[in-house]
């Protein structure tokens, strides 16, 4: 979404990965991990591959995507009436001869959520809207009605910081909108 809404062309090509976090693995090492891992993946010669991996943290706890309704439910019991941190790993790949060029960056958000007693969360993990996001809310969906103030980027929140994006197709040597269809 975030990317059609900049008007570039791109193909999706999901990476088949263990998105495990390894033991006493922090945050932003993890989702840098993951998004370098996914973009070397899916990558192909001559291509630029960009791939993300977004988190969020509570108390020190990594909520990733839930596993079930209950588990979604659960999440958002945690992180309602409270503020938590959204990170956000971006890597930029290109596959040129003679060597792979990458970038990577980090982006941390922070978000409070408003109270919702479980009547709330029910209605709105029935939805169906939380099931693949990470922390079990989409803040471009129905879960903004949960999200109080963002304190960072509104688009690292969306799982694609967008400056971030931009500084690294920079950091390669392209403006991002050189990849823009037509232009």
């Amino acid at each position: 979404m975030l990317l059609q809404g900049l008007g570039l062309t791109f193909t999706i090509r999901p990476a088949d990965l263990d998105e495990t976090p390894f033991p006493n693995e922090q945050p932003g090492p993890y989702v840098l991990r993951l998004a370098k891992a996914k973009a070397a993946a899916v990558v192909q010669p001559g291509e630029l591959a960009l791939a993300a991996d977004t988190v969020v943290v509570l108390d020190g706890e990594l909520l990733g995507k839930p596993t079930d309704a209950q588990d979604a439910e659960k999440m958002l019991a945690k992180i309602a009436g409270r503020e938590h941190q959204v990170y956000t790993g971006v890597a930029l790949q290109h596959a040129a001869e003679p060597a792979l060029r990458e970038a990577s960056s980090l982006t941390l958000s922070k978000v409070r959520m408003a109270a919702m007693d479980a009547e709330t969360i029910a209605w709105y993990v029935a939805t169906g809207e939380p099931m693949d996001k990470a922390g079990s809310y989409a803040v471009q969906g129905l879960g903004a009605l949960f999200v109080e103030a963002i304190d960072g980027n509104y688009t690292n929140v969306v799982g694609l910081p967008l400056p971030a994006v931009k500084a690294l197709f920079e950091e390669l040597g392209w403006g991002v909108l050189d990849w823009v269809a037509g232009r």
